[in-house]
């Protein structure tokens, strides 16, 4: 991959955890334990997984958003993770985020105009008629109603708020996105029209997203890459068509396997995973799904495979990366 946008280099967070009264730590929650990945200019890469798995936490991480305990973070050849706090101020016009709940994601004592426009004050960049101009203008741009201006953010949908969203981060022209599970909450017909919208300011503006996301559908219809995490790593990682043809990590098997088929007259095979996911405080010796995976093997449970390239473009961290699928 040449000329990379974003690069994250064994990124970490881990969140003590406390006891005692005096409060003193007695481990750690590892969310993100060790993740390494590079986004390109106008590239999108899924980021999927199970509930708990680490997603969101990485998400704000990379935008320091919560600090990282380790690793590096680049964005255009900066490293965020080294910058101080007026210059990474100015880096976040190029950074932003869309959050997964467009109900709590807006401050419901502000209207929207001035949700939009606080971008521009914040950052100097439009005062008077031209910041309404401009919030007039990305409101359209998103599909909402110029009358949306005044109003406040009960009086919308949940479609119409995520619009607004979206409308807030274009605010000051970024060039990269994490969107954090922000169609989840919405209905499938709107989801699609969301995506439809991702999709088209994309192509406009020339943006990269890391798209946080637990629907591997929703990541299939957006993605140009796949990461797949479990507990705090990155298992597999491949182009979106690839992955979905031929995933090689067992755990990424039993994800698409419970995708649902539209068809109700298609059969599909059923796939059962045994266990519970293991604690991230306390993860297991070597592979970490081994606990759960049918194909566990003495050196699955006492050596942690690295994530390495199988195939062209197609990283996977299992030591039996060729076994059956289950």
């Amino acid at each position: 991959m040449n000329n990379p946008l974003v690069k994250v280099k064994n990124l970490k967070k881990h969140f003590p955890v406390r006891a005692g009264v005096f409060s003193r730590a007695t481990g750690a929650v590892k969310a993100v334990d060790g993740v390494s990945f590079e986004i390109s200019p106008n590239e999108t890469l899924g980021l999927v997984g199970e509930s708990g798995c680490g997603k969101s936490t990485l998400g704000r991480v990379l935008l320091r958003l919560i600090e990282p305990t380790a690793g590096e973070v680049y964005f255009n050849d900066k490293n965020l993770v080294t910058l101080g706090s007026e210059e990474l101020r100015r880096m976040r016009k190029e950074m932003q985020i869309i959050f997964q709940d467009p109900y709590s994601s807006l401050n419901p004592r502000m209207t929207i105009g001035n949700i939009i426009g606080e971008a521009f004050t914040i950052h100097h960049l439009a005062k008077g008629r031209e910041k309404k101009d401009r919030v007039l203008a990305l409101l359209e741009e998103v599909g909402v109603h110029g009358e949306a201006y005044n109003r406040y953010p009960h009086e919308f949908s949940g479609g119409q708020r995520q619009r607004i969203g979206i409308a807030r981060a274009l605010a000051c022209q970024p060039r990269f996105i994490v969107c954090d599970e922000p169609v989840s909450a919405l209905d499938v017909s709107i989801q699609a029209q969301i995506l439809n919208l991702f999709l088209e300011l994309q192509e406009k503006y020339k943006i990269s997203y890391l798209f946080i996301s637990h629907d591997l559908r929703v990541v299939e219809h957006i993605a140009d890459r796949v990461a797949v995490m479990y507990l705090g790593k990155i298992v597999e990682l491949a182009k979106a068509p690839e992955l979905y043809k031929n995933p090689l990590h067992p755990y990424s098997k039993i994800l698409l396997a419970s995708v649902p088929l539209p068809d109700p007259k298609l059969k599909k095979k059923r796939t059962i995973i045994t266990g519970d996911v293991p604690s991230p405080i306390n993860p297991p010796p070597g592979c970490q799904f081994h606990p759960r995976c049918k194909h566990a093997q003495d050196s699955c449970r006492q050596t942690e495979p690295e994530l390495i390239e199988h195939a062209p473009g197609h990283l996977v961290a299992c030591h039996f990366a060729d076994a059956e699928k289950p």
